[in-house]
C-alpha cells in the first residue's frame, strides 16, 4: 500500500510516521514545506517540498498522488497568528489544492486531520457525537478555517460519492517530542519553563468553560493506521480520559486552583498578543471556554480505537518535553533557541507570532 503524508514533519504528523514505519507492508512518500533529515521517524520516507499554497502545488501534487492508495491531509499552520493570510493561504486554500489533485489522481481514499475545533459552542458536562453542528466557534480564526474545510469535504462527497473520505477529530494533541515546538506557538518566550523541571505548576487557572480533552500524538497515528486498514468513511473523534480541568490540572501539577472570569481571560490574551508577548490571540482562549466535549464512542465501535494513554499522562509527557525543550530535527518541531517563539529570538527581534516555523 502506498501512502501520502501531506504535512507529515509536524506533531500528528511525526508521531504517524514513527507508527507506520512498523507497517512492512507501506510505502511512505512525505510532503513538506521544507524537508526533515532522514533520520529516526524521518528516514525511509519518499520526501516532496511543496508547499501546498503556491500556484504550482495543485500539478506537483497530482503527479505525486497519481497511483496513491491513500492521501493523508495533515498540514496546518497555527503560526504566525499575526498573518492571518498566511495562515488561509495555507489552511483553507491549500487544504483545497490537495483535495482537487487527490481528485485528479483518481486516489482512492482521502483521511484528512480536521479536530474539536470544528464543533459549534456545546456542553462542557456532556459529550457531542460527531453529527454535532459543525460551524467553529466564531472568534477563532483556527475554528472557522476548520469549518470551511470540512465544508469543503461535503461537497467532495457529493460530488465524488466512490472517494472513502475520513475525517478524524481528534482533541490537543500531546508528546514530548512536541514539548518545543508547543511552547513556541501557544506560549511564547516569557514562559518561565525551567520551573517545569519539577513537575509543578504553580497556578492553574478555573473556570466552568476551561475543561478540554487530550490524547497523546500516538494514539491519534494508531486511529489513522486503523482508518488505512479498515473499510469506513466519515468522521471520527478522537480524545482520551479523563476531562482536563483545573481540579485534575490543580491535583496532578500540585498548582493552586485560581478563579478567573472568562472575560479576564480573553482580555488578558488579546493586550499580551498585540503587545508581541506572546503568541496565542484571544480567539485560541475563546475556542478554549465553547468548544464541547466529544464522545469517542463511533472510534470504539467501528474501529476498535482506544487510547492506550490516559489525558493526564500525555500531558505530563508534554510538561516534561517543553521543561526539557525536546523536539526533533524536523523544523516544525526544532528546538533551536533562536526561533520566535523562544527567548532568543526575541532578543533578536523574531517576535511571537510572526515567522514561518514550517
Amino acid at each position: 500500500m502506498r501512502v501520502v503524508i501531506v504535512g507529515a514533519s509536524g506533531n500528528a504528523g511525526t508521531a504517524l510516521l514513527r507508527r507506520l514505519h512498523e507497517e512492512p507492508d507501506l510505502e511512505l512518500s512525505g510532503v513538506s514545506r521544507r524537508r526533515p533529515p532522514p533520520t529516526g521517524p524521518y528516514a525511509d520516507v519518499d520526501w516532496h517540498s511543496i508547499d501546498i499554497g503556491t500556484d504550482e502545488a495543485g500539478v506537483r501534487l497530482t503527479e505525486l498522488f497519481t497511483g496513491a492508495d491513500a492521501v493523508v491531509n495533515l498540514a496546518w499552520q497555527i503560526q504566525p497568528s499575526h498573518d492571518q493570510r498566511r495562515l488561509y493561504r495555507t489552511n483553507v486554500l491549500g487544504s483545497r489544492t490537495v483535495f482537487r489533485a487527490a481528485i485528479a489522481a483518481g486516489v482512492p481514499a482521502l483521511v484528512h486531520a480536521s479536530s474539536v475545533g470544528v464543533y459549534a459552542p456545546g456542553p462542557k458536562r456532556a459529550f457531542v457525537r460527531e453529527t454535532w453542528l459543525r460551524t467553529g466557534v466564531a472568534e477563532s480564526s483556527y475554528s472557522r478555517h476548520k469549518a470551511l474545510v470540512e465544508r469543503m469535504l461535503d461537497e467532495i462527497e457529493s460530488d465524488h460519492p466512490t472517494l472513502r473520505i475520513v475525517r478524524l477529530r481528534p482533541g490537543l494533541i500531546f508528546q514530548r517530542d512536541a514539548g518545543a515546538e508547543i511552547a513556541r506557538y501557544f506560549a511564547g518566550p516569557l514562559l518561565p519553563a525551567n520551573l517545569l523541571r519539577f513537575g509543578r505548576i504553580p497556578i492553574v487557572p478555573s473556570h466552568p468553560g476551561l475543561r478540554m480533552q487530550a490524547v497523546h500524538a500516538d494514539d491519534v497515528a494508531d486511529a489513522f493506521l486503523r482508518v488505512l486498514r479498515a473499510d469506513v468513511r466519515g468522521a471520527f473523534n478522537l480524545a482520551a480520559g479523563p476531562v482536563l480541568d483545573a481540579d485534575i490540572v490543580g491535583r496532578a501539577f500540585h498548582g493552586v486552583r485560581l478563579r478567573v472570569p472568562g472575560l479576564l481571560l480573553e482580555g488578558a490574551a488579546a493586550l499580551t498578543w498585540q503587545l508581541r508577548l506572546q503568541p496565542v490571540d484571544r480567539g485560541w482562549v475563546r475556542l478554549a471556554l465553547k468548544a464541547p466535549l466529544m464522545s469517542c464512542d463511533r472510534a470504539a465501535a467501528a474501529l476498535g480505537w482506544r487510547p492506550r494513554t490516559d489525558a493526564v499522562s500525555a500531558l505530563r509527557e508534554l510538561v516534561a518535553g517543553i521543561a526539557g525543550e525536546a523536539g526533533t530535527e524536523s523544523p516544525p518541531l526544532a528546538d533551536d533557541p533562536g526561533l520566535p517563539g523562544r527567548l532568543g529570538g526575541l532578543l533578536r527581534g523574531r517576535l511571537p507570532g510572526t515567522g514561518n516555523p514550517y
